[in-house]
């Protein structure tokens, strides 16, 4: 079977490897642009650390903090104030917003547009590819934006829009993966973030796009879940738990700009752009009823019989017990989806005031990209309605 792999970022992974970070920025200068977010890493006793390592290596940095979703103005007013400053790196450290912030920022320093310019679905111009060198270190373990090409900008309102300003180069130069790093996210957070990886290497694994080599990185990512995740529900400070979910979703991103994602991180987009809302909370909160509504067609229209092995397989490795039929892991794994999703608190779509009368216009803006099989509006209101 063809298919292309989209290159990855050099990959420094493992506990205590944060340590690399002043050496990687030494490879390209001393003077940076660093963006963290609003208390995790910054209230942390890495951060004091981090501050003496810059101080012994003569390495200048100008700090900004990036509290939600990046927004056009945060990338736009970060750039202006680093516009005559000379730059040599931009170092991102934070979870999957913060990193996307830094990605943004790293391509649009130097340029006279704003980043709404070069957006997909909003802009007029295609980004040329021009970027300063980027160092990505997550702190929460969802996204996988450490090993992605695309930054996800957010304008959130009645009119607001959730899109990507992406190149094939604005993958990061060095993604420095240290688990100790994530050890002070909070549960929720982590709940949310463990839920969005768990989502994203599901979805890259039935996507309509996959290939032998994603669906490899993907299983391979979705044994770690199963190892990992509700070990870390139960002890964040579990190192070796850590260490697995970091994994699994530094994985995630490698698999989703391999293969894409479907219908939960269209409706991602689509209510994203609409309300404060966090982009874990709305991938795990509909994971379970989408994935039920697409199984459901699945198995009616007879469609793609190779996706339903394929949920079936992943059931099966959750469950551990092997030659049951088909429906019996399928069914294993949806009532699994349903029990993390409860016992870890994920919160439903009105605790974060979205709107029933919102949802047709959700929907019209829902993409089915990649997913094992076209959900139509009544099915995806559906899937809205169960998690309201």
């Amino acid at each position: 079977m063809p298919f292309k792999f989209a290159q990855s970022p050099t990959i420094i992974f493992g506990s205590e490897k944060r340590s690399e970070l002043v050496p990687s920025i030494r490879k390209y200068g001393g003077r940076i642009v660093l963006l963290t977010g609003k208390k995790s890493f910054t209230g942390s006793k890495y951060w004091e650390e981090l501050q003496g390592d810059f101080e012994k290596s003569k390495i200048s940095y100008r700090n900004f903090v990036i509290s939600n979703e990046p927004s056009p103005e945060d990338i736009d007013q970060i750039c202006r104030q680093n516009q005559l400053k000379e730059t040599d790196a931009v170092v991102a450290i934070g979870g999957g917003s913060v990193l996307d912030a830094g990605k943004a920022v790293s391509a649009m320093i130097g340029k006279k547009e704003p980043v709404k310019t070069y957006l997909e679905g909003v802009g007029t111009k295609e980004p040329d590819g021009s970027t300063l060198p980027f160092i990505a270190l997550p702190t929460t373990s969802g996204t996988g934006s450490e090993c992605t090409k695309n930054a996800v900008i957010s304008e959130v309102g009645e009119n607001g829009f959730k899109k990507s300003l992406r190149h094939d180069n604005f993958v990061p130069k060095i993604a420095i993966v240290d688990p100790e790093l994530t050890l002070n996210c909070p549960k929720g957070v982590t709940a949310a973030s463990g839920m969005d990886a768990f989502t994203q290497l599901l979805e890259s694994y039935l996507s309509t796009n996959s290939s032998p080599m994603t669906d490899s990185l993907a299983l391979g990512g979705l044994e770690k879940i199963k190892e990992s995740f509700e070990n870390v529900m139960g002890d964040g400070n579990n190192l070796p738990a850590r260490e697995g979910l970091a994994y699994a979703s530094m994985i995630s991103g490698i698999t989703l700009a391999n293969a894409g994602l479907g219908t939960i991180h269209g409706f991602a987009s689509s209510i994203g752009g609409r309300y404060d809302i966090p982009h874990g909370v709305v991938c795990g909160t509909l994971m379970l009823p989408c994935n039920k509504v697409t199984i459901r067609k699945l198995k009616k229209t007879k469609s793609n019989d190779a996706a339903l092995v394929k949920y079936a397989t992943v059931g099966r490795m959750f469950c551990g017990v092997p030659r049951k039929s088909v429906n019996y892991h399928i069914n294993y794994l949806l009532e699994l989806i349903s029990d993390w999703t409860e016992r870890f608190g994920i919160p439903r779509l009105s605790q974060f005031d979205v709107q029933r009368d919102a949802f047709p216009e959700i929907v019209k803006n829902t993409g089915n990209k990649n997913n094992p099989v076209d959900l139509n509006e009544d099915e995806l209101l559906e899937v809205l309605e169960s998690r309201h």
